[in-house]
C-alpha cells in the first residue's frame, strides 16, 4: 500500500512537471484591409522655347548669322530653337518663352497679346513701341557718334585729308553730324596742315533739298568732288540712295555711310551702324527671366568693310576709336 502510494507520487509529479514545459502555439494575425498608394500621373515638363521670325528673302549671310546666334543663346540656355517666316496666335504652344522678330511685322501686338507669358522682342520693325511683353531695338543711330567715326576715317584714308559731306538741306540734325564730322577729322589730324594750298578749307558739305529729285543727286556730288576736291565722303542716311552710291564709286572718291548697299560699290569704305546681334546677345538674359517692356540700345559696329581701302591695321584704329566713343572716354563734341 505504501508502494502503491510513492509511484502515484512520483507519477503525480511528472504529469505536473509536463504541463509546466507545454509552449503556447504561435497564433497567425488575420489579414487586415490597408491603404494602397496608387501612383498619380505627372505631366512631363515642358522645354522652353525660343522662335525666331526671319523675312525669307533675307540674304543668306545675315539669316545664318542671326540664326546662328539665336540658337547658340538658345542652346546655352537648355532651350529649344525653332526658325519661322511667320507666326500666327494659334501656332503659339505651351512652353513658348521668347520671340524674336525682324521686318516685316509678323503681328506682334496680336502675339503678344494671345501670349502674355512670352517675351517679344521685335528688331528694326517699325510702328512697335516697348511696354508689356514686347521689347524693342531702340533708334539707336548715334548719329553723333557714327559722323565723329566718319570723319575720323575718312581723314585717315583721303589724301591731304579732304573730306566732305552729302546731306539734306534744313536738317538740324545734319548740322549737328556735319560738326561731329568735323570734330572727328580734327581729332585725327590735329590742324590738318595741307600740302597743297585750296581756298576753301575742309571738310566741305553740300546740302540737297527734300524736294530734290533723287535723280539729280549725282550733281550734287560733283560739286563736292570736281568744284571741291573733296576725296572721302560721308553720305548721310537721309540722301542715301543705291544709284547715288553707285555713281560715286565710278568718279575715285570713296565713301562711308549708315545704310548698308546691297552690293558694295566701288570705293565704299564701311558701314556704320548699331550692332543688332550684339542687341539680341544683350537683352537675352533679361528676356529668359522674363523682364519685357525694354528699349533695347545696341551699340555700333563696322560692316561692308573694303580692307583693301581700310586695311586691318587702319580697322584696328578706327574700331579702337569707336569702342572709346561708346565708353565715353572720346566725345564727340557736339550734344549733351
Amino acid at each position: 500500500m505504501r508502494s502503491r502510494l510513492i509511484i502515484l507520487c512520483l507519477l503525480t509529479s511528472v504529469l505536473l512537471s509536463a504541463c509546466g514545459r507545454a509552449t503556447a502555439l504561435p497564433q497567425t494575425p488575420l489579414p487586415t484591409d490597408t491603404a494602397v498608394s496608387v501612383p498619380t500621373e505627372t505631366a512631363t515638363p515642358v522645354t522652353p522655347l525660343v522662335i525666331l521670325i526671319l523675312p525669307a528673302d533675307m540674304d543668306a549671310e545675315a539669316s545664318n548669322l542671326y540664326q546662328k546666334t539665336v540658337y547658340d543663346l538658345a542652346q546655352a540656355s537648355g532651350m529649344r530653337y525653332q526658325l519661322r517666316n511667320r507666326l500666327s496666335p494659334d501656332e503659339l504652344e505651351p512652353g513658348l518663352k521668347v520671340v524674336i522678330a525682324l521686318p516685316p511685322d509678323p503681328g506682334i501686338a496680336a502675339l503678344a497679346a494671345a501670349a502674355p507669358e512670352t517675351q517679344f522682342l521685335t528688331i528694326n520693325i517699325p510702328g512697335i513701341t516697348a511696354g508689356g511683353n514686347i521689347s524693342v531695338l531702340g533708334n539707336n543711330t548715334q548719329m553723333d557718334i557714327a559722323a565723329f567715326l566718319a570723319g575720323y576715317t575718312a581723314a585717315m584714308i583721303a589724301d591731304d585729308y579732304r573730306t566732305g559731306m552729302l546731306m539734306p538741306k534744313g536738317s538740324n540734325d545734319a548740322i549737328l553730324a556735319f560738326n561731329a564730322f568735323a570734330n572727328g577729322r580734327t581729332y585725327y589730324c590735329g590742324i590738318c596742315r595741307q600740302i597743297y594750298f585750296y581756298p576753301w578749307g575742309f571738310p566741305q558739305y553740300i546740302e540737297i533739298p527734300a524736294d530734290e529729285d533723287k535723280d539729280n543727286y549725282d550733281a550734287y556730288a560733283d560739286v563736292l568732288i570736281l568744284q571741291y576736291k573733296v576725296q572721302t565722303i560721308f553720305l548721310h542716311p537721309d540722301i542715301y540712295t543705291t544709284d547715288l552710291a553707285n555713281y560715286i564709286g565710278t568718279t575715285g572718291a570713296t565713301m562711308i555711310g549708315t545704310i548698308s548697299p546691297e552690293q558694295r560699290p566701288a570705293g565704299w569704305i564701311m558701314t556704320i551702324q548699331p550692332d543688332t546681334i550684339k542687341a539680341i546677345q544683350i537683352a537675352w538674359t533679361s528676356l529668359v527671366n522674363g523682364q519685357g517692356g525694354m528699349t533695347v540700345q545696341a551699340p555700333l559696329g563696322l560692316y561692308d568693310v573694303d580692307p583693301s581701302i581700310l586695311t586691318p591695321g587702319k580697322q584696328r584704329l578706327v574700331q579702337q576709336v569707336l569702342d572709346d566713343l561708346q565708353a565715353g572716354r572720346i566725345h564727340t563734341g557736339v550734344g549733351p
